[in-house]
């Protein structure tokens, strides 16, 4: 059986996918960074962020956990039936859209006290049907990518759902921006905005003769399963959903305490921290079937496997990410400023740079804890996954409400950072006590420290006059450090290995081939 990292599967589609989401941050952040700040006030950029997350979450609600019952239960359907045999899409469609009929229903009688809760946004309060749309079209796109994901299709999904989003909103952006449309018809076509990516994994799944979701005669694997579905379903269900909450309920509380203006900030700073989520996400979608796989085999070499590799590689590339991001915060804080001037914002993100770097540590806590999450939820100790995630909610929602009435945003900013890493120490302990899953070596720490030591140097270097300048000098020197100490202490052996690969066929080829 074969462990190599840089061999597998996890490895091939894990780079694709990380190039489409790179390419996804790279159009997000224009659009964050640039687009939105130049055409949009902070109180719209703080509106098109809560139906983000609004939408997110009760998009998750609606699943009423068929989620995590496609990731780990379609490999058997797989296994015992075919693709083509599996009667699995079309029971977890129809839950879906029963879920979506029972947001609608709620959404409908309690509107009234919704619209009072967002009398600080009344922006959010005018707008508010618009998430219904968007929470349905995204549900769809969960539903499909559940089965794409199954079907190891990782890549288009990442693309779509990373890229081409992405893409959508820098158009409807500059129609904005020239006047093309207003603010209205933005509005309306951002909360259709799904609705493409969901037409494209459609018509990919369904032309792949892999998958259909027209099987409605019950099988003998529903029958036989679907006690444990039920229960498994509920417990994952609401540990995930929990989980999200934990992860949104800090922009429910910034616009209904303090407004929109302050829900931008908060999302700047969140997106420009959430950079280190890029070799997180992909990694994640391509092991959660692999280790279903592994658990349903009993294959615990090559859970281990991952894990070890996991946390290797994730904690080498967040640490190269989180030094380039704090080294430039200052930069980027800067252009932000000067991008906004005609909103009258000027010095209006400052509070950017301190956010920044807490809830950049709270990633990168979240990114040395590699898989571990994703072993737990497709393990049989999946319920402990929904007690965790319970436990998280529980912790972040009071300490989250706490410190930002005291403190502002920078308290909530660190309310993230100790609920992220008390979370993620007992996912540890329990993997270690149940499995004797340890995935540190000496060699990471020494790796932190000196990064550590690194970052400190490189910020103090004298600042350029030049905002481009000073980014390229910075990002430079601490690039070339790290992959010195990326060579000598070698904590991510796969990593440089790929490196290595791609410097001796891609750079020296061009030479050698002359």
């Amino acid at each position: 059986m074969q462990y190599i990292w840089n061999m597998g599967i996890i490895q091939k589609q894990g780079i694709r996918s990380s190039f489409f989401i790179m390419l996804g941050f790279v159009i997000g952040a224009i659009n964050l960074l640039i687009l939105f700040p130049l055409f949009f006030d902070k109180n719209d950029q703080g509106l098109v962020r809560a139906l983000i997350d609004i939408g997110a979450t009760l998009s998750v609600f609606c699943t009423l956990g068929t989620l995590p019952v496609i990731y780990k239960f379609y490999p058997f359907y797989n296994h015992y039936l075919g693709n083509k045999k599996s009667e699995l899409p079309f029971i977890t469609l129809l839950i879906n859209l029963i879920g979506f009929g029972l947001l609608l229903i709620i959404g409908w009688q309690h509107q009234d006290f919704i619209i009072r809760k967002l009398g600080k946004s009344p922006s959010l309060a005018k707008y508010f049907s618009y998430v219904y749309p968007y929470t349905f079209f995204l549900l769809l796109f969960y539903w499909l990518e559940g089965f794409a994901w199954g079907l190891k299709k990782t890549v288009i999904t990442n693309f779509l759902k990373e890229t081409s989003i992405r893409i959508l909103t820098s158009i409807l952006i500059l129609l904005f921006g020239f006047n093309l449309i207003n603010l209205d018809i933005f509005i309306l076509l951002f909360s259709g905005i799904y609705v493409i990516p969901v037409l494209i994994l459609f018509i990919n799944l369904n032309s792949s003769n892999d998958w259909n979701f027209r099987n409605f005669k019950i099988s003998s694997v529903t029958k036989r399963l679907k006690g444990k579905m039920l229960t498994f379903a509920l417990f994952v269900f609401a540990g995930q959903f929990f989980n999200l909450l934990a992860r949104t309920n800090d922009t429910f509380l910034i616009f209904g305490l303090r407004g929109l203006s302050d829900t931008a900030i908060f999302a700047i700073a969140t997106y420009v921290s959430a950079i280190l989520e890029i070799p997180q996400r992909s990694i994640t979608s391509i092991s959660i079937p692999i280790l279903a796989e592994a658990w349903k085999n009993r294959d615990y070499l090559k859970i281990e496997n991952i894990y070890k590799k996991s946390v290797s590689n994730l904690l080498a590339v967040g640490l190269l990410l989180f030094g380039l991001i704090w080294l430039n915060i200052e930069n980027l804080v800067n252009f932000l400023n000067w991008v906004s001037k005609s909103h009258n914002n000027s010095n209006g993100y400052n509070q950017i740079v301190q956010l920044v770097f807490i809830l950049g540590l709270a990633k990168l806590i979240d990114l040395a804890t590699g898989v571990n999450g994703q072993i737990i939820g497709t393990s049989n100790f999946w319920r402990f996954d929904f007690f965790t995630n319970l436990f998280y909610i529980i912790l972040s929602l009071p300490l989250n409400y706490f410190l930002i009435k005291n403190y502002g945003l920078e308290g909530l900013a660190y309310s993230n950072l100790m609920a992220l890493t008390i979370y993620n120490s007992v996912r540890f302990g329990f993997l270690y006590k149940k499995f004797k899953l340890q995935p540190y070596t000496w060699r990471h720490v020494i790796f932190v420290v000196v990064c550590i030591a690194l970052m400190i140097l490189v910020h103090q270097m004298p600042n350029s006059i030049n905002i481009f300048t000073n980014i390229v000098i910075r990002s430079t020197l601490y690039a070339i450090g790290f992959l010195g100490l990326l060579i000598w202490i070698n904590p991510a052996p796969e990593i440089l290995s790929y490196f290595t690969t791609f410097f001796k066929k891609r750079i020296l080829g061009l030479f050698s081939n002359q």
